[in-house]
């Protein structure tokens, strides 16, 4: 098997990865260049306290992109409530103009797929290109 493929624990071996993209409330374009950037450094804390690997983030002005690797415990909504909560609580800390423009950062709901090993690099490529738009 391939290693980088798969992942393994003491009971399963596995490749469970999920594409997830949460907006910003009423769509409002509030995240620019510094939000975008703090955005990412806190994820990227919060992928490592976790245990899952962020394969590939892109964030728009209005909405993020992430193609996340998990583990068989992770289910995706637990994953993207620790997400969503550690990033709106500390952007809205630290960026105050985020608390007077909106009554909160996300919306509630957000859209998730699983990614097999066949479609993968597609979804990688789709992310990446989110930039280009």
């Amino acid at each position: 098997m391939d290693s980088k493929r798969y992942d393994k624990s003491r009971s399963a071996t596995y490749n469970i990865g999920y594409h997830i993209i949460w907006c910003t409330k009423y769509r409002r374009q509030v995240l620019t260049d510094p939000i975008q950037k703090r955005l990412k450094e806190v994820v990227a804390i919060k992928a490592v306290e976790l245990n899952v690997r962020i394969e590939t983030i892109e964030v728009m002005p209005e909405h993020v992109h992430m193609f996340v690797k998990a583990t068989t415990v992770d289910s995706p909504h637990t994953l993207v409530k620790h997400f969503k909560g550690i990033t709106s609580f500390t952007l809205r800390k630290e960026f105050p103009e985020l608390k007077r423009r909106l009554p909160c950062l996300w919306t509630r709901s957000y859209y998730v797929e699983s990614i097999g090993h066949i479609s993968e690099t597609t979804v990688r490529k789709y992310i990446e290109d989110q930039k280009l738009k």
